[in-house]
């Protein structure tokens, strides 16, 4: 089974209390979904684009448990305290 990558990109910061709170809550939920945090932050240097924006890289062991981390009742009330406090997507991504 492939390890599966779980990337969030921040196009903008709008509200850093509501990141915050978003944080307290989603690093727990992720940890306890069998998440890793292999990375996060501003790019130490960027290519292309150049976009120079907050990414986190996140692995899990599956698709499954990647999906259903997002999934969970704890995860969902972290996004619940972001709201609209951040533009960004997240990517799931399976490994090869």
């Amino acid at each position: 089974m492939a390890k599966t990558y779980w990337i969030s990109s921040y196009r903008a910061v709008t509200n850093q209390d509501k990141l915050a709170a978003y944080a307290k809550l989603a690093g727990p939920a992720i940890a306890a979904g069998g998440g890793k945090f292999l990375a996060r932050g501003t790019p130490a240097k960027t290519y292309e684009a150049g976009l120079n924006q907050r990414t986190v890289l996140i692995e899990f062991d599956s698709l499954a448990q990647a999906t259903a981390t997002h999934d969970s009742p704890a995860y969902q009330a972290a996004l619940a305290a972001l709201g609209d406090g951040a533009e960004r997507d997240i990517r799931i991504v399976e490994g090869v």
